[in-house]
C-alpha cells in the first residue's frame, strides 16, 4: 500500500470528485482513479460508488477513511519528529481563535504541536474577530489563528496560510448539476441558507453587492451543522469554503458542490500576532510550525 495512494483516497472522499481531487493535488485524474483501483484491490473491497454527480463512499470506504486518516497522521509524525531544542522549550503560549478556525482548521495542528513540543503549554481562547484583535493589541494574547481575509486593525500583522474555495452547496440530484452554468441569477431563485457565524453574512453580502442579484434567504442560522443538513434534505442552497465542506449531513444525505460562474473570493485563514512585538521562543515555535506545515516563507511571516 503506498501512502500516497491513501492520501488521494482522502482527497477524493472529502472532495467527492475525482477531478476535484486532483486539481487540489496538482497531478493527474489518471492517477488518482488508478490509486483508488490499487485501494479496493488491496482491501478487497468497493470503497466508492460511482455516480454521475461524482463518487460516493460505501460502507466500507468510510470505515477505510477513519483508517485513512491515522495513516497519514502517523506518516506526518514519522516525517516531522522536531529536534531537541525543540523539544527542550518551555512556556506558556495564550492563542486566540475564532469559532470557525477552531472548529475546523486548528484541531488537527493542536494534536501535532503538542506532540512535537511536549514542553509547550498552549492556551486557547475562542472569541469574536474584534476581541481577538483587541485581545492581541492589548497583548492578552501572543498570537492569534484567524480569517485573515477579515482581519482590518492597522496594528496587526498577518500572514495567510491556507487560501479556501467558496463554493456553491446544493443537494444530492439538484436541477443545477446538469447545467453546464450556474450563475448569481440562477442561485437567486432558489431559497438560500445564511450562515452567520464569523462574519460570515456580511462576507456574503459584500460579493453578492458586486452583482445585479440578490440572496433569497430563507434561514439565518450560525450552525454549519443546521446549514449542512438544510442542504443535503433539499431546503435551500448556500455558497460556504471548501475548509468547511463535509459530502455528507448528520443525517447520512449527500451535499454536492458547484463552482458560480461568476467569482466568489476565498476564505483566508492565518496567523495574527501584533506588529513589532517582540517574539518569544514559544511565539517562534508556533509561527515556525505553520510555515513548514504550508510552506509560507519566513520572509512573509516577519513583516
Amino acid at each position: 500500500m503506498n501512502f500516497r495512494h491513501v492520501k488521494y483516497f482522502v482527497a477524493t472522499a472529502e472532495l467527492g470528485q475525482i477531478s476535484r481531487a486532483a486539481m487540489e493535488l496538482s497531478i493527474s485524474q489518471s492517477a488518482i482513479t488508478t490509486a483508488i483501483k490499487d485501494l479496493e484491490a488491496e482491501t478487497g473491497a468497493q470503497l466508492f460508488t460511482r455516480t454521475a454527480q461524482g463518487m460516493e463512499l460505501t460502507a466500507a470506504g468510510r470505515h477505510f477513511l477513519g483508517s485513512a486518516y491515522r495513516i497519514l497522521a502517523s506518516i506526518d509524525e514519522a516525517m516531522n519528529p522536531g529536534g531537541v531544542a525543540d523539544e527542550e522549550v518551555t512556556g506558556t503560549l495564550s492563542v486566540a481563535a475564532t469559532y470557525t478556525v477552531l472548529g475546523y482548521f486548528l484541531p488537527q495542528h493542536l494534536g501535532r504541536l503538542e506532540r512535537r513540543y511536549p514542553n509547550l503549554k498552549i492556551q486557547l481562547f475562542e472569541l469574536s474577530r474584534e476581541m481577538v484583535e483587541d485581545g492581541l493589541v492589548t497583548n492578552r494574547f501572543d498570537m492569534a489563528v484567524v480569517l485573515t481575509s477579515n482581519v482590518t486593525n492597522p496594528e496587526l500583522a498577518t500572514d495567510s496560510l491556507l487560501s479556501s474555495q467558496r463554493r456553491l452547496w446544493v443537494p444530492s440530484g439538484h436541477p443545477f448539476l446538469s447545467l453546464e452554468r450556474v450563475g448569481f441569477a440562477e442561485i437567486s431563485k432558489e431559497p438560500y441558507i445564511m450562515l452567520t457565524v464569523d462574519e460570515a453574512a456580511h462576507t456574503t453580502l459584500r460579493y453578492w453587492n458586486r452583482t445585479d442579484y440578490q440572496p433569497s434567504v430563507r434561514l439565518r442560522t450560525s450552525s454549519i451543522e443546521a446549514v449542512r443538513s438544510i442542504v443535503a434534505n433539499g431546503q435551500g442552497i448556500t455558497i460556504l469554503s471548501d475548509m468547511v465542506y463535509r459530502p455528507w449531513s448528520l443525517e447520512g444525505k449527500r451535499i454536492e458542490t458547484i463552482i458560480p460562474a461568476e467569482p466568489v473570493p476565498s476564505m483566508n485563514i492565518g496567523l495574527a500576532w501584533r506588529k513589532g512585538v517582540e517574539l518569544t521562543p514559544a511565539m517562534r515555535l508556533f509561527r515556525e510550525y505553520f510555515s513548514d506545515t504550508y510552506q509560507t516563507p519566513q520572509s512573509h511571516l516577519a513583516r
